[in-house]
């Protein structure tokens, strides 16, 4: 049967798995399942795959780090020869038409503590396959971005899935990882998740038209600053919202006001650009409060975390996100995501449709 192959965060396979039965139930696609808890992937069998894969975009995924259209699953793989039995299975179930059908070959191994001495083999592999490939004319000369994708998926060393992607349906990035590094005057390390924020959750254009020199914004619960720090960045006048302190060099802007106030309570006294809140809290505790700022027209967009229980985590996800848009009382864009440096937490980017 077919399959959708899904790279995930270590231990959310359970609620990658919740989401794809539930959303493929919504679609009327019959199909199941398939995870394994630590595995950093999730598989869902069916034998309508390729059209669920078509309806069921990635952007709409929390817990998905990639979203492939399984191809093969090659298991009992010979040490000796892997490329023969992947160009057989390309040849078993990928049409050839105008030029080769791949642009770009990537080969990866989940992100768990299993897969991870598959490292050294996913790169010395990709250097053998990516000539073979084109000679075959499975793969284009030079990688071209516009054509799908080719995914050899290690689980073993004798065991990997084959699957594709399409560039504007995938995550841009091997695994589904953005390779981001920590900048020595980030107050936190949670810099991090606002970036990859910015980066997963807008597209290019959105990022310059929305992220300017001169716009306004307000952090709740900001400190010690590393949204805050981010939003600078952007050229942004920022007011960060909390009790706690802030790092003294984010004042040297020149641009950013602390109020010892509390994140629930504070309101601006204008409509601000901008504001993104990470703070401690009951999940649908924060999506209330969100949904006020969109309600009330304080902000004309957001991100914000939802800090996830132990527990059903998918059905707190879609009764938080339910919540949200519900309480904001407009038509919203909402795009939620489970980040590669998030936790126990999700990030959601809003703004009026």
């Amino acid at each position: 049967m077919d399959a959708l192959f899904c790279h995930c965060r270590p231990g959310f396979e359970p609620e990658l798995a919740a989401e794809l039965a539930e959303r493929a139930a919504l679609l009327g696609h019959a199909g199941y399942p398939k995870a394994a808890r630590g595995s950093g992937h999730v598989e869902f069998i069916s034998d309508e795959a390729a059209q669920l894969a078509r309806r069921l975009p990635f952007a709409d995924l929390v817990f998905a780090r990639q979203k492939l259209l399984r191809l093969a699953d090659l298991r009992g793989l010979d040490p000796k020869d892997r490329i023969s039995p992947i160009l057989a299975a390309l040849e078993a179930n990928v049409p050839v038409r105008d030029g080769p059908p791949f642009g770009e070959l990537w080969v990866e191994h989940p992100d768990s503590d299993e897969a991870r001495p598959l490292s050294g083999l996913a790169r010395s592999f990709g250097n053998a396959l990516r000539p073979a490939l084109r000679k075959a004319g499975w793969l284009s000369p030079r990688d071209d971005a516009r054509r799908s994708r080719l995914h050899v998926v290690f689980l073993a060393g004798d065991h990997a899935v084959l699957g594709r992607s399409h560039p504007g349906d995938s995550a841009p990035w091997p695994q589904g990882i953005p390779r981001l590094r920590m900048h020595a005057d980030a107050p936190s390390r949670s810099a991090l998740k606002l970036e990859e924020a910015l980066m997963t959750l807008l597209d290019d254009d959105e990022r310059d038209a929305r992220l300017r020199d001169g716009l306004r914004g307000a952090d709740l619960g900001a400190a010690p600053g590393g949204w805050t720090w981010v939003m600078l960045r952007h050229g942004l006048h920022m007011t960060a919202i909390d009790n706690g302190p802030m790092r003294t060099h984010l004042f040297d802007t020149g641009r950013l006001e602390h109020l010892r106030v509390d994140g629930f309570r504070w309101q601006p006294e204008t409509p601000l650009d901008w504001m993104v809140c990470d703070m401690v809290e009951q999940p649908r505790r924060v999506a209330a409060r969100m949904a006020d700022w969109l309600r009330e027209g304080w902000c004309a967009q957001t991100v914000f975390n939802l800090k996830l229980p132990m527990k059903k985590r998918w059905d707190e996800t879609r009764q938080c996100l339910d919540l949200f848009q519900a309480q904001a009382g407009r038509p919203l864009v909402v795009r939620a995501r489970q980040l590669y440096h998030d936790r126990e937490e999700i990030t959601v980017y809003a703004r009026p449709a």
